[in-house]
């Protein structure tokens, strides 16, 4: 046996068949769009019905594939927003900071920059306000995805049936009388964010407390994260939402720009 053959016996002993064709068919599913059934992938992979069944069904569950009516899987924006976060001229944080920091400027509020994983909102990053009163959370915290304005941000420009399987998946739990609590209310309210360009919240996770945000957009046009400030009533009214919205929409589309996005 040659050195190369004992190289290439080495390697495959090291390779995991399943993790292999869950690769195979993400890299197959980037390049069709339109999705594809188990039957098609198990005939164009070449590989064992019941494995595609598996790995498809475990990508599903960790939010890599998304699955629509007649059952075609298609890759979710979790994948296509880590692609496009790695492929930017910087990672997304650091991209963001000093814009937020203009952005706290401008408002005098907080402001936070958070992402979604598996249909809640997820905090990554805040710029402290001004005020003697400011509002400050916990990195890492998470906030149910039909009460925030960064989650109804980035749910607005999804595609979609990526859009309408998030709607259908949430369980609208109401936390005050301001609650969105249904998902026909959720599409009507998603509807009103992509018309203005920005997202609101009444209050609804926590009365009171208003917020504001817009989304951030990777190369390739999907919402990788968003950007809020959040605020007392008094000092976020409603009738100050189009404004602020329209404050936060500019700079989000900074940070968007210094991830690759040029829409």
């Amino acid at each position: 046996m040659t050195d190369r053959d004992t190289e290439l016996s080495a390697d495959t002993r090291y390779r995991i068949p399943n993790l292999e064709r869950a690769l195979a068919i993400l890299e197959h599913l980037v390049q069709r769009p339109e999705g594809l059934g188990v039957s098609e992938l198990t005939e164009q992979l070449g590989f064992p019905k019941n494995s595609v069944f598996r790995v498809t069904m475990t990508l599903l569950h960790h939010g890599y594939l998304q699955r629509d009516g007649q059952k075609r899987f298609s890759v979710s924006s979790k994948l296509l927003g880590m692609g496009c976060s790695t492929l930017s001229d910087e990672p997304l944080v650091p991209a963001a900071l000093e814009v937020m920091q203009q952005c706290r400027d401008a408002v005098r509020e907080t402001v936070l920059i958070g992402t979604m994983v598996q249909n809640e909102g997820v905090v990554m990053e805040q710029v402290l306000g001004t005020h003697p009163f400011k509002f400050s959370v916990d990195l890492g915290m998470r906030i149910p995805a039909h009460t925030a304005a960064p989650t109804k941000a980035m749910l607005a420009y999804l595609p979609p049936d990526e859009r309408e399987q998030v709607i259908r998946s949430l369980s609208y739990d109401q936390f005050n009388e301001n609650t969105i609590l249904s998902s026909d209310h959720f599409r009507r309210e998603l509807a009103k964010v992509r018309q203005a360009g920005y997202a609101v919240d009444r209050g609804e996770l926590l009365r009171g407390v208003h917020c504001v945000g817009a989304p951030v957009f990777g190369r390739y046009g999907t919402p990788v994260a968003a950007i809020w400030t959040t605020g007392p009533e008094d000092r976020i009214p409603a009738h100050a939402f189009p404004n602020v919205g329209r404050t936060i929409r500019q700079h989000a589309d900074r940070v968007s720009a210094k991830l690759g996005w040029t829409g």
